[in-house]
């Protein structure tokens, strides 16, 4: 299907597009600052400038459009049918940076939760942040030595 805004008009519209306080991460942080939880933002001391950073349960989260990062899986995600190549290259990198900066995190002792934009959508917004609150909640117990055992380090809330 031939791309139906011209040029001038496609342009326009990529360069309202925004890396940080986009739409899912706002839902995100309204949605677990009403349940209590506290957070510092876009932190540049961590690796990847995580979406949020919740100190206290060591726990960095990065809010992924489903487009940007290539879920997979996704409805969301589909690759554009022009200039396929450079999507293509600029999706695998975004991937590949997005590996390294979730290791970068865990090397250093942080849990990283990835949360998608499609996990967001009104019908299932309350069921994923529920989840995710859980989840944070699970991590802090203060028996355990590691907030989570290592083999889950890297949570989804796809699980």
């Amino acid at each position: 299907m031939p791309d139906t805004m011209t040029k001038e008009q496609r342009h326009y519209c990529m360069s309202r597009i925004r890396g940080k306080d986009t739409r899912p991460e706002m839902v995100v942080r309204r949605g677990l600052h009403s349940m209590g939880f506290r957070y510092s933002l876009h932190s540049r001391r961590l690796p990847g400038c995580p979406d949020l950073v919740l100190r206290r349960y060591h726990t960095a989260i990065f809010v992924n459009g489903c487009f940007w990062h290539g879920h997979p899986g996704c409805g969301k995600f589909r690759l554009p049918h022009s200039n396929v190549e450079f999507w293509a290259e600029k999706i695998r990198r975004n991937k590949e940076r997005d590996a390294a900066e979730t290791a970068a995190l865990e090397a250093l002792g942080w849990n990283v939760i990835v949360v998608w934009e499609c996990e967001l959508s009104p019908v299932d917004r309350r069921k994923t942040l529920e989840r995710l609150a859980s989840t944070l909640r699970r991590n802090v117990e203060p028996e355990s030595i590691h907030p989570i055992p290592l083999s889950v380090r890297k949570l989804s809330l796809e699980e």
